[in-house]
């Protein structure tokens, strides 16, 4: 029992806290204490316990160093998006816009565009232009703002809300977190306001230094992340955050670029998933169209990538069970590699 106490105050010594917070919290374990005389603390224990835990690992003062090198942050745009020149020019921009002033809050970059079409890979990629850290939140079918915010720590099943969340996986106080699906929020007029209009606190830099998460109960300064969303489409989000946005729209992929990053981007990546190499695999050059294009137009590479990766799993298997070193796809067996359906 003293134990217990003593380690949550060494746990909050060990860390920064805001001295306010700090404060809040060194009450909270001195009720602890004094509830432990009579031994009716264990329950008010696990709530603190586990509030104190998370506050500890909230990155109230951890940073990463920004990279602002426009020259590498082109190189890794073209090193993993082949194409896409005028999405890229804009990125570069944006960041070319960063160096002459730091203290500039982070463009809120919106990803317009069908699915497959790289919108969160190349979300991926400008963290690590950045060296920041990078954080995915899917908000598909998103039907709460408790889930923003989180709950308050009374309740025992309560939790920071995905913002709070992450920041902690991040580590840092400026990672690059993605919003994804950012249209396909619940459908629900009047919860759907609700949630935009937490957004925009969250989104907004006049709002987002001190931004309320239930849970923390302290204001939490989001000024220094920089947020990206994506979408299918802008139907569904309300007019004051688009006004806050910098919309970037992708188009489709056309054949001959596919085909491109098929075998430049995708292959590579295939290979080294399934451990095969370029000699036990050979595609020939005539079959790469039906491949591309096995049941139609797709505008992303989404069903590409799969299609690969499934032909590369049946040629593993044909080594192994066959006892052969090298599987050439052509005309008259690809069928044979397809998956089923195709």
């Amino acid at each position: 029992m003293i134990d217990d106490i003593k380690n949550l105050k060494e746990k909050i010594e060990s860390i920064y806290i805001p001295p306010v917070l700090k404060e809040n919290i060194e009450a909270l374990i001195s009720r602890l204490d004094r509830a432990s005389k009579f031994q009716s603390y264990s329950s008010d224990y696990e709530v603190i316990s586990k509030y104190i835990d998370t506050i500890t690992k909230v990155p109230w003062n951890k940073s990463t160093s920004d990279n602002l090198d426009i020259g590498n942050a082109k190189q890794i745009l073209d090193k993993n998006h082949y194409g896409i020149i005028d999405v890229k020019e804009r990125i570069l921009e944006y960041l070319s816009s960063m160096n002459f002033n730091k203290e500039q809050p982070a463009p809120i970059l919106c990803f317009v565009g069908l699915q497959g079409i790289g919108k969160t890979t190349i979300a991926r990629s400008i963290a690590e232009a950045l060296n920041r850290k990078f954080v995915r939140i899917p908000l598909g079918g998103l039907s709460s703002v408790l889930e923003i915010r989180g709950q308050s720590k009374v309740n025992p099943d309560a939790e920071p809300g995905y913002i709070v969340k992450a920041l902690i996986k991040a580590g840092s106080n400026n990672p690059v977190i993605l919003l994804d699906e950012f249209d396909k929020i619940s459908d629900d007029g009047s919860v759907r306001s609700s949630i935009m209009a937490t957004f925009l606190e969250i989104l907004d830099p006049e709002q987002n230094n001190s931004f309320s998460d239930h849970y923390i109960d302290y204001p939490i300064d989001l000024s220094k992340v920089m947020f990206i969303l994506t979408a299918n489409n802008l139907g569904t989000i309300s007019s004051a955050l688009l006004d806050r946005l910098e919309i970037i729209r992708f188009s489709s992929y056309t054949d001959e670029e596919k085909l491109r990053i098929a075998k430049d981007y995708i292959m590579p990546k295939v290979y080294k998933n399934i451990g095969l190499n370029n000699k036990q695999l050979i595609i020939d050059d005539d079959v790469w169209s039906d491949i591309i294009r096995p049941l139609g137009y797709e505008a992303g590479i989404r069903e590409l990538e799969r299609i690969l990766m499934n032909i590369a799993r049946k040629v593993a298997k044909k080594i192994l069970t066959e006892h052969v070193d090298t599987v050439t796809i052509n005309t008259e067996n690809l069928k044979n590699f397809l998956p089923i359906g195709y």
